[in-house]
């Protein structure tokens, strides 16, 4: 039988990788770990962060893949992680941790400086809320707080919007693009890295949409925001 929700966040309490830093934690403060995430992995290796990371399957992947880096999953809806922070319990991964917290949050969970680089896997595009969309100027302005400088952030989506609104902010901004491709599966860029597929991944690919993905390097200027038209990205 499945567990129901008060289950699963009571087992996450007995996970020591799994952290909760919910408004009423942050509402006085900054996170009682902001700086020193170094100390609960006990190593100097480099710290990703996937936001948004939703069953933790990509995080969980990476982890496995890249032992040598140590990888922090963001998401504010705790049932969901409990997928990924029960399999790194059960395979007793040791280069993973889990936040449930809003992404909004994410400077009081980070020092400045100590992140080394983002991936953002399949996020809502928030057609309606431009603003919201966690490649704004706004999102964006944060992560140059807690990023290392010229840090990476990666985005795979198969929402166009998505895609092409992150690309012309990144050219807008003159970010360093790294990687680019409408069509990843189709590219020479479909490692093993890129290849990790999440729970929606597979349904869209089921529905044959076509997965995207933008990796570029962010600097310390002030962001713009990208002139692009609405009317020209809802095309895609």
């Amino acid at each position: 039988m499945a567990k129901n929700k008060l289950q699963q966040f009571a087992e996450m309490d007995t996970f020591k990788h799994v952290f909760h830093a919910t408004y009423d934690v942050l509402k006085n403060g900054d996170y009682k770990l902001k700086g020193s995430w170094l100390n609960f992995f006990n190593n100097n290796n480099k710290i990703v962060a996937e936001l948004g990371c939703g069953k933790g399957e990509y995080t969980v992947g990476l982890a496995q893949q890249n032992t040598h880096n140590n990888y922090i999953g963001i998401d504010i809806k705790g049932a969901r992680m409990w997928r990924g922070a029960t399999t790194v319990n059960n395979l007793k991964i040791n280069n993973v941790a889990f936040i449930r917290t809003r992404i909004d949050f994410i400077e009081k969970i980070f020092a400045k400086n100590e992140l080394d680089e983002i991936w953002i896997t399949f996020p809502d595009p928030q057609k309606e809320k431009r603003r919201k969309r966690l490649t704004s100027p706004m999102f964006i302005t944060r992560y140059q707080n807690v990023l290392k400088p010229n840090g990476i952030i990666n985005l795979k989506t198969d929402s166009r919007l998505m895609y092409y609104y992150t690309l012309e902010l990144a050219k807008t901004n003159n970010f360093e693009i790294i990687i680019n491709t409408e069509d990843l599966y189709s590219s020479e860029y479909a490692n093993e890295k890129l290849s990790i597929k999440t729970f929606y991944e597979q349904m869209f690919l089921k529905e044959g949409k076509k997965i995207t993905y933008l990796k570029f390097r962010i600097n310390d200027k002030p962001v713009i925001d990208t002139p692009i038209s609405e009317e020209i990205i809802r095309g895609y």
